[in-house]
């Protein structure tokens, strides 16, 4: 019998998420800005160097999934991992983005790609074992859907109160710094501030989950077995012979495209597209916290109303319609829609961003509850426990588009001659419009693709009430 997870339980398990969407808050929405436009170093070699440190990725994600899978101690398969990432992710951050002055472009970017390796990989060995840890965690279909909203809630909360937090209080907008995070000395006291934060959210949760340690512990006690390298292979090749797995494995990386793009030119964007200060950039929290609030209403009842796949394919749709409404409007000039820098546009911005957290929220929620449920049915077709290799995979769809993010954005801010250290208001028109179109309608047609594989994915309420049914027959018979 599955145990219902108690209201602190999901909080804690939730609240890990704020480190990683700190995390992605660095790379996505400060990384490119500050190497290019503060420090100067071209667009494609940073894109280059941070597509290298991807390459590592590679192997780091199956690596910690299934060294975790294999673990086993008085703290559990998972526990271990995600406390002692903490330290390192905190410390790599903060260097990533301090780099020393005497460094010229080429060892900058050695800096950048070394320091880049390194965050990635503390944040692996936290955020496979976290993903794995939920799975385990909630057993039942509709938990599953409601734990992952919890993590998918807090680590959105996480970034909507970062990002303009860290604009108001670091990089306030003065005559001298327009756009604000030109000022490289706010980098430093926001990277102590960034690392502080992720190390507190990986502690509220480990503490929080632990005492879920022995029924985990005794779940998994038939399943244990030791790591091995060479057999990674071979459990990689078993997670892909699932076929739902690889419907929303390379569904997810063309769908959340899009999201990694507007989120790497969030910045240029907001400062040259519609040419807004950090002040006014910091009100889309308010759209994005009434967002968030919704969503509490809005994904438990939207997953138990439609089943997972509509969900996830209505909102992956609709999300790509909300982020390139605006765009598209100040990209063919109509008369009525406001001019860039005015409230009318600024309130139009805040209510989509509200929206679209919503949807993203019941999307990335409904992925993660997907994920564990494939675990399930690669549990009966291999005999083998291995959320970690599952959702390492996912770790690494994740990370693999974010990085798609930076180098195609990086490449191509350089290819329409987007200038460094740029006011706003003194970019060229045509500049302006190709960064729009890049960021909006562009690479759309990738999301679309995704979702048009999610149309393939086969497991319902219904087949997973069987599978369930399966493996506890299987266990009655051991």
């Amino acid at each position: 019998m599955s145990s219902t997870l108690t209201f602190p339980t999901m909080v804690s398990f939730g609240t890990g998420q704020v480190s990683e969407a700190i995390k992605n808050a660095g790379f996505n929405v400060f990384l490119l800005f500050y190497y290019n436009q503060v420090i100067g170093i071209s667009a494609t070699a940073t894109s280059i160097a941070l597509a290298i440190a991807l390459v590592f990725d590679a192997f780091t994600d199956p690596l910690a999934g299934s060294i975790s899978d294999k673990h086993s101690g008085r703290w559990g398969r998972r526990h271990p991992f995600i406390l002692f990432s903490a330290f390192p992710l905190a410390v790599s951050f903060f260097f990533l983005f301090n780099p020393p002055d005497s460094l010229n472009e080429f060892w900058l970017v050695i800096w950048l790609m070394v320091f880049a390796i390194l965050v990635r990989a503390s944040m692996t060995f936290y955020h496979v074992p976290h993903l794995a840890l939920g799975a385990e965690l909630a057993e039942d279909y509709d938990q599953r859907s409601t734990l992952y909203a919890f993590s998918t809630f807090f680590g959105y909360m996480g970034g909507v109160i970062f990002v303009p937090l860290s604009y108001l209080v670091f990089f306030p907008t003065t005559e001298e710094f327009n756009p604000a995070l030109l000022n490289q000395e706010g980098y430093f006291t926001w990277s102590i501030f960034a690392g502080a934060l992720m190390v507190f959210a990986i502690l509220i949760c480990v503490l929080g989950t632990k005492k879920e340690i022995p029924r985990l512990r005794l779940r998994v006690s038939n399943h244990s077995s030791k790591f091995e390298l060479k057999l990674l292979r071979r459990e990689l090749l078993d997670a892909f012979s699932n076929g739902s797995f690889r419907t929303i494995f390379f569904g997810m990386i063309l769908c959340m495209f899009i999201i990694s793009v507007e989120a790497v030119l969030s910045p240029f964007m907001g400062f040259h597209f519609f040419e807004m200060t950090t002040e006014q950039l910091s009100f889309f929290s308010v759209g994005q916290l009434i967002g968030l609030m919704l969503s509490v209403l809005f994904v438990p009842l939207l997953t138990a109303r439609f089943d997972k796949k509509p969900t996830l394919i209505g909102c992956a749709l609709l999300v790509v319609f909300l982020v390139n409404i605006p765009i598209v409007l100040r990209l063919f000039d109509f008369d009525w829609f406001p001019q860039p820098g005015s409230d009318p546009l600024l309130i139009i911005l805040v209510i989509n961003s509200g929206l679209t957290t919503m949807l993203a929220i019941a999307l990335f929620a409904t992925v993660n509850s997907m994920f564990a449920d494939i675990a399930d049915e690669h549990e009966l077709e291999t005999g083998e426990r291995r959320e970690g290799i599952i959702f390492s995979a996912r770790s690494f769809a994740n990370k693999f588009t974010a990085s798609a993010g930076l180098v195609f954005g990086g490449i191509l801010l350089d290819y329409i001659g987007f200038p460094r250290g740029a006011v706003t208001g003194q970019v060229s028109g045509d500049v302006v419009w190709q960064l729009g179109f890049i960021a909006g309608p562009a690479t759309s047609i990738f999301t679309i693709l995704g979702v048009l594989l999610f149309f393939r994915y086969k497991i319902d309420r219904t087949r997973h009430r069987e599978i369930i049914g399966l493996l506890k027959r299987d266990e009655g018979n051991i």
